[in-house]
């Protein structure tokens, strides 16, 4: 009997070390498949690789997944990300790099010309045309630059970089569940960051704030703008300058104070 027992514990000590060395290669494994941020090119191919199964689990489709499989480091976007020195200025000096005046002109012509549809807009969102016309003109010149960036690559080479890897991740999911519904391609174009549409919108606020159908569309992007600003807290009839009810909203569009602050005044001005 004292034999048999000394054998049962052998066994055991050795299934116990099976089960051991089978949890440490399992963890191991994991490590290895787990998407690893990156810093440059040299290990974007082998990231969409280990992301693919992350982007699997998240419920992004077959055609969510080619497009990730399709994508290319975007050393253009990466560089523009590193290197937004405008955000640095004064206001007076953001204001002019911006084109602030220009902006004011023409944002107060359009205002005029689309009268119903800022009226419509202001009905049906409680925001007035001016601080929707002042980010129109902010971001895209009203539409005449968009942007030449393909948006998943974009997205993506934003997600894999270590800088903000995972606030891009969540855009990058957002993207390719997009392209899954139609409403973004493979070939989609955009700004530097995944931004798309006549307003800039990233790829999580289509999906929370788009209204209307494609943001390339003025109508569309617009009402989706008057969409975002509600969504962030906008009351009706209030002021939007700092300090005052709305400005919040309009602090939620974009992180840059001295962005913000341009975008309140330029809309004050086309609203005056």
């Amino acid at each position: 009997m004292g034999s048999t027992l000394i054998c049962m514990k052998g066994n055991a000590m050795r299934n116990f070390g099976v089960v051991v060395a089978a949890l440490v290669w399992l963890a191991g494994a994991g490590l290895a498949q787990a998407a690893q941020c990156g810093s440059d090119a040299g290990g974007f191919e082998a990231w969409k690789s280990a992301f693919a199964p992350e982007a699997k689990a998240a419920g992004i489709g077959p055609r969510g997944l080619s497009a990730l499989a399709g994508t290319h480091y975007a050393t253009k976007t990466i560089w523009a990300d590193r290197h937004q020195k405008a955000f640095h200025l004064s206001l007076d000096a953001f204001m002019r790099q911006r084109g602030a005046a220009a902006i004011i002109s023409r944002g107060r012509a359009l205002k005029a010309q689309n009268a119903a549809l800022f009226s419509s807009i202001e009905a049906r969102f409680g925001v007035p045309a001016g601080p929707v016309i002042a980010i129109w003109g902010m971001e895209t010149g009203f539409g005449a630059v968009t942007g030449n960036q393909n948006t998943i690559s974009a997205v993506a080479s934003l997600a894999y970089d270590c800088r903000r890897h995972d606030y891009f991740t969540e855009q990058l999911v957002a993207a390719l569940k997009l392209v899954d519904k139609g409403v973004l391609s493979a070939s989609s174009i955009g700004a530097m960051h995944g931004e798309v549409g006549q307003t800039q919108f990233m790829p999580k606020n289509i999906f929370a704030y788009g209204v209307g159908g494609s943001l390339t569309v003025k109508e569309n992007a617009l009402a989706s703008t008057a969409n975002f600003l509600k969504g962030h807290g906008w009351k009706r009839g209030a002021g939007y300058q700092p300090g005052q009810p709305n400005y919040a909203a309009i602090q939620a569009w974009n992180a840059a104070a001295v962005y913000e602050q341009a975008l309140a005044i330029i809309g004050q001005k086309i609203d005056q």
